[in-house]
């Protein structure tokens, strides 16, 4: 069998190698592995790139984090991560290749890539152990979250590292 994750996280074909289905068993997954240890409600950051495939592979996501029973946050991932504290993030994205590909890259907490062992773990889970996942009801489920402030806070980043970097 294939690894799910390859070196810039879990990439192919939109609603082929890379379905909604997938994505749900992602988002559940990830969300459980990267809050395990967390003693609150989690938050985990989900953002997306312009990409058709996008919508699909982003309400299939949220799906899988909230019925994990974590908060989905919506926008730009790395920088708020980190400046906002959140538990982990995602980005939908697929860079450079043609239309038809997508893929789902996690963060940690502190905006950096996930490590191979806790991919690996992701990666287990959702092809060997998907019983493990809580399934938390009611008022233990997740919710979505619309960080409408977030792009002036990024705006603000973006300026103040130009900045920095050309004055410096």
């Amino acid at each position: 069998m294939a690894r799910l994750f390859g070196t810039d996280g879990v990439r192919g074909v939109a609603n082929t190698e890379l379905t909604g289905e997938l994505a749900f068993r992602l988002g559940r997954a990830g969300a459980y592995v990267l809050t395990k240890e967390t003693k609150h409600a989690p938050r985990i950051l989900v953002a997306m790139d312009t990409r058709i495939s996008g919508d699909m592979l982003e309400s299939a996501l949220i799906a899988g984090i909230c019925s994990a029973g974590a908060e989905a946050c919506t926008l730009a991932v790395a920088y708020r991560v980190r400046k906002y504290r959140l538990d982990a993030g995602v980005m939908i994205s697929a860079s450079h290749n043609p239309v038809e590909y997508n893929g789902i890259k996690f963060f940690n907490n502190q905006g950096y890539k996930l490590s191979d062992a806790l991919e690996d773990e992701i990666e287990n889970i959702i092809m060997s152990h998907p019983e493990i996942l809580p399934s938390p009801t009611g008022i233990g489920l997740g919710t979505k979250e619309y960080a409408e402030d977030a792009l002036d806070d990024y705006i603000a980043f973006l300026t103040r590292t130009t900045t920095e970097k050309f004055d410096g």
